[in-house]
């Protein structure tokens, strides 16, 4: 019990620390809440003639985008930040997992990227004068808490990678887009080649965004929500073994390499 209150202190500590660094961050916030409202104004004008009824389906699926992109520049440069300020070497030495410090990191994170969503609603709800209503709210809530979840976990996994390959860095503004296509956020994949859709549903922003689309319009019944909450239990328990086993692999190839402290 001890410990876990330890991990669980950790955990918050470095959570509101990051946050502390984001608010401050001109390109995090553009992330977070411009890039989004951009997202929302396009769909919603070209929409338009459609009325309110895809105005929610919208909403959603801009602060989608805001909850990936903050995950994929924050926590995919987590650790590799951490080593060009040259702290890494002490957070590898202290005696805190580097995944709990990873985690809250990954916390703040989606937690700061659910502003983006709220940002849009209210913008769709003034500007354009839609009555937006989410017609399973008990569905949503849950749905919103497995988001989070599913969304922490798959940030577990890019946050390694992106220190044992380097490469993958210099490609992280292309890898919005494709994740933006895949996941369904502000269309369904049924539009996309059908060899695509497996590469869906290994993904947990795929299933949170159903699983968000469903519960605020009301499209999804019950075994639809079931399904949802399950893969993205199930997606985001196998993203935690997968990033255990990769940071496991960070840390050996940086203390065998003696690579810790370079870039």
């Amino acid at each position: 019990m001890r410990r876990l209150r330890g991990t669980l202190r950790v955990i918050l500590t470095v959570a509101e620390m990051t946050w502390r660094m984001n608010v401050m961050d001109s390109f995090i916030l553009f992330g977070l809440l411009i890039q989004p409202l951009i997202i929302a104004t396009l769909a919603l004008w070209i929409l338009r003639e459609r009325g309110g009824d895809y105005a929610i389906f919208v909403v959603v699926g801009s602060g989608m985008t805001g909850l990936w992109s903050s995950l994929l520049f924050v926590s995919g440069n987590s650790i590799t930040e951490e080593r060009w300020h040259s702290t890494l070497e002490c957070l590898v030495g202290a005696p805190v997992d580097l995944g709990t410090i990873v985690f809250g990191k990954n916390l703040s994170s989606v937690l700061q990227s659910l502003a983006s969503m709220v940002v849009a609603y209210l913008f769709a709800a003034l500007l354009f004068g839609y009555a937006l209503r989410i017609n399973h709210p008990v569905a949503f809530l849950v749905s919103l808490l497995l988001t989070v979840l599913s969304f922490i976990a798959f940030g577990m996994v890019i946050a390694p990678i992106f220190v044992i390959n380097p490469d993958v860095q210099r490609w992280q503004n292309a890898l919005e887009f494709p994740v933006y296509i895949l996941g369904g956020f502000l269309f369904p994949i049924a539009l996309l080649p059908f060899w695509s859709n497996p590469l869906s549903y290994v993904l947990a922003p795929y299933w949170a965004a159903r699983a968000l689309h469903a519960s605020s319009s009301g499209s999804g019944d019950l075994s639809e929500m079931l399904l949802c909450w399950s893969m993205m239990i199930l997606v985001s328990i196998a993203s935690l073994v997968l990033s255990r086993l990769l940071m496991v692999r960070v840390l050996h190839k940086a203390r065998t390499d003696a690579t810790l402290n370079m870039s």
